[in-house]
This record gives structure tokens, sequence and C-alpha cells, in this order.
């Protein structure tokens, strides 16, 4: 567990990084500069974007990382191999663009039926989508060579410190807000060349016309990995784009925000699956199963243990965020954090489960079962969103993201007879409840910020204190004591 500890924490901190700057542009900047009617243009783009990567990328990051291990022994199979990665999204990319611009109209007017704003803007999807597609593919090399500590750096906190750029044009009327929306298509293809130079100087990247061994076998998994990648991404934003569809989008600003908050949870799981992912690949090609299970049974309770106290630390914190923030409707997300953090949560608890699933025989299987999903989410979000606004599309998303991270589990335990959870699950988890009872009705009368600071201090030395005490994860005791260590020294 050694790498994974070290760049599991590096990756942490530079996520925590980012969503430190995301969180200032999120809560402040993006409400106070932009107003809510265009917060909610930026966050529909951004949300369909995302929806639309895994096809345009062609599920291809998943699959380099998984065959990578299998396929390459010389140099001359590595170029094969990196080279039909490069190219094999273009049988997706060069049609559908192509339609794109046809019928660019109709689906523009579609788009925008229930908001006018947002047809000016609908050409930024694809090309944003694209832009993040091919990132993730030359992300997903340097993970496969063990370097994932500046792509982690790129994409949490580059791509977030050129939107605060862009954010401060706006504000001192260097650009205008619609400039600013489309300013976000330029932010994610510098991103993209960063990327590109660092991955190259990783490892150079050299072409090769020839295909790379077992072309059927990568290119049937990857038809499946495109859906099931589609599957987790329309998971996280097909709310956020349906509310478009039946709402005022202002209200996916107070959605997006409270869903922003709730994310954090999974940043240590984000972190730690840019590492875990191919040392999982690792493990299972080579047949190391009691590894395997060792690793799957530290990672669920680890990030258990982070996700709760992160968990418990935004519901105690909830009311003073709210009180910081601009007094047009965004307590309204409210229920949304609670909801949409217990399903991160009980995502988390899950560990490296779905590096397992989609590195075994039995991602097909899932891969249906998350297809049906996304068509529940859909039902109830037509049906939830009317009735129940931006309420409704939590619910809908905690129904769905529930149910799928509970088939994931169950196939893992039944057919791969690996199992995360141990007893210091149950113990994470009452530790998580008692905290949470005993600072969610205790607030200082100072103003919000000091508040959140002082109670976020507190719930952490005794969330923290009681873990260590208990050795709920021996990795995170082994990291508290390293602190220690060094405290004592100097």
């Amino acid at each position: 567990m050694g790498i994974v500890i070290k760049q599991s924490i590096k990756n942490t901190f530079i996520t925590f990084i980012g969503f430190g700057i995301g969180a200032i542009n999120v809560m402040y900047m993006y409400p106070v500069f932009l107003g809510k009617e265009y917060l909610g243009l930026t966050n529909y783009i951004l949300s369909a974007a995302n929806i639309l990567y895994p096809i345009l990328s062609f599920g291809i990051q998943n699959t380099l990382i998984k065959f990578f291990n299998e396929n390459n022994k010389t140099e001359e199979d590595l170029s094969r191999y990196f080279t039909y990665m490069l190219f094999l999204p273009l049988i997706v990319i060069i049609p559908f663009f192509c339609l794109f611009y046809f019928f660019y109209d109709t689906i523009a007017l579609y788009e925008s039926a229930k908001n006018t704003i947002v047809y000016d803007f609908v050409w930024e999807i694809p090309l944003i989508a694209l832009f993040i597609g091919y990132f993730e593919i030359f992300y997903a090399w340097l993970r496969a060579h063990m370097k994932s500590v500046f792509g982690s750096f790129v994409k949490e906190v580059f791509i977030r410190i050129l939107v605060t750029i862009s954010l401060f044009a706006v504000y001192f009327k260097c650009i205008t807000l619609p400039e600013f929306v489309h300013s976000l298509v330029l932010i994610y293809g510098i991103s993209l060349l960063v990327i590109i130079y660092y991955a190259n100087k990783t490892k150079r990247i050299q072409l090769n016309k020839k295909l790379p061994k077992k072309t059927k076998e990568i290119f049937v998994f990857t038809i499946f990995i495109i859906l099931s990648a589609s599957v987790a991404n329309m998971l996280l934003d097909i709310d956020k784009y349906m509310i478009n569809q039946f709402l005022k989008i202002e209200n996916i600003a107070f959605y997006s925000l409270a869903v922003y908050l709730a994310m954090v949870i999974s940043v240590p799981q984000r972190a730690m699956h840019q590492i875990t992912y191919p040392i999982t690949a690792k493990f299972m090609s080579e047949n190391k199963w009691d590894e395997l299970n060792e690793l799957y049974k530290k990672s669920s309770v680890t990030l258990q243990l982070i996700g709760g106290l992160i968990y418990v630390g935004i519901l105690v914190n909830i009311k003073q965020v709210y009180e910081i923030l601009p007094n047009e409707g965004y307590d309204k997300g409210l229920f949304v954090v609670f909801t949409i953090g217990l399903s991160k949560y009980f995502d988390v608890i899950l560990g490296n489960n779905n590096s397992i699933i989609f590195n075994s025989k039995y991602y097909k299987m899932v891969l249906f079962l998350g297809v049906l999903l996304v068509l529940v989410v859909v039902g109830l979000n037509f049906i939830f969103i009317p009735l129940y606004g931006i309420n409704g599309a939590a619910l809908a998303t905690l129904i769905a993201v529930g149910m799928y991270s509970l088939a994931k589990l169950l196939f893992v335990v039944l057919k791969m007879k690996l199992f995360p959870f141990t007893k210091n699950t149950i113990v994470s988890l009452v530790l998580a409840i008692l905290t949470f009872g005993a600072f969610y009705y205790w607030d200082f009368s100072f103003h919000p910020f000091v508040n959140i600071v002082l109670k976020s201090i507190l719930v952490t030395i005794f969330y923290l204190g009681l873990s260590y005490y208990f050795k709920v994860s021996s990795d995170i005791n082994f990291v508290m004591n390293s602190v220690f260590k060094r405290i004592l020294k100097q």
C-alpha cells in the first residue's frame, strides 16, 4: 500500500486545493459575478459536456489502463497500443460532429425550449466534451505509468485557476458574461494541451501504423465500457441537465451549488482512485487475489472514515454556509446537500469497487444493470422534478445511485468472493453518527465564517481522535503517527 498511500495523499491534497479554489468560485465569485441565470447556464453546459464526453472519448481512458499491463512488453507494442487508443474515438467523433453541424438549429431549439438563453451556447457542449475526453485519455496514460499527481493538479487545480481568472475578467469588465461562458471552451482546450505536453515528457509518445495485440478484445471491451462510463456520468449530471427541461435556469444554480458541497465527500475517493485503479488492474491480471482483497478492505474503511468526517463536517456547518451566500434562494438546496451527500457517503464506503468491476469479466452484466438504472433515474426525474423541484431531482439521484452502488457491491461479493467490510466499518459509522449528534445543534454566536472554522476544528479533533484510539484505519493511523513524529522532532 506504500505507493497507494503516498500518491493518494498527494492527490487528495491537490484535489482539496482544487476544491478550495472551486469553493471560492462557487460560493462567492459565481453567484456575485455571474448572477444566478448565467451560473445556471454555466452549470448546464458543463453537465451536458460531462454526460457526452465518455461517448466522444469512446471510453478509452478505462480501456487503456485495463490492457496496459497485458499488451505492452516492448516499445513497439506500446506505440501500437497507444496509437490505437488515440485514433479509435474518431469513429464516433467524426460522424457525431457532422450530424451536430447539420442539425444544430433543431438541437439548439430543443435544448432552449424552456430557457431561451441556452440557444446561443449549445455549440460549446460537444467541444468541451471533446477536450475533456482526450484529456482523460492522456491522463489515463499518466496513471498507467503510476504518474497521476500532475494530472490531478491540472484537472483539479489548474482548470479552476483559469476559471477564476475568467471570473475576475468579468468583474473588471474585461469580458462580458456571454464571453465568460465562451471562455470555458478555451480553458478546457488549454488544459488538454498541457496534459499532452506532460504525458509526452513522461513517456515519449510514438505513433505506429500497425494494430496492437488483442485488437478485437480491446474493441469489444471498449464498446461496453463506453456505456459503463456514460452510466456513471449520467447518474452524476443527468439531474442538472433535466432541470433545464422543467424549471427556470436559476434552479440549476441552486441545485449545482448544493451538489458541489455534497461532492466534497467524494474528493478522497477520486484522489485514491487515480492510483488504485492501475494497481487493481495489475493485481487482477496477475491473479493476486489476496493482495486485491486487502486493498479492497483498506480502501473501503479509509475512504469511509475520511468521507464520514467530511460529510459530518458539511452537515453540522450547512446552516452557516447558506448564511454566507447571497440571499437569492440558494438555501433551497439544503435538502439537496443532505440527500446527495448521503448517496456519496454510501458510494465511498465501497472503496475501489469500481476498479475491480471494470477489470473483471463481469463488467458487461453490471453495465446492463447500470443502463437500466439510468432509465430509472430519468423516469424518476420526469416524475419528481415537476412535483418537488430540485428536491425531487436529489431524491431521484439518491434512489438511483443507491441501487446502482448496492448492485455493484453484490456483484463483487457474490461473484468474486471479495468483501470490503470489517467490524471497523460499523465503528466508523457509529463515530460519524455520534459526531453529528454532538455538534449539529451546537452553534457559536460568531460570524458564520468563524463559526464554521471553529466547529470544523472541534469536529476534526473529536472524530479523528476517536478513530485513532479505536484504530479504525491502519492507513490513517500510519499517517497520523508520521505527523506526530515530525511534530515531536521539531
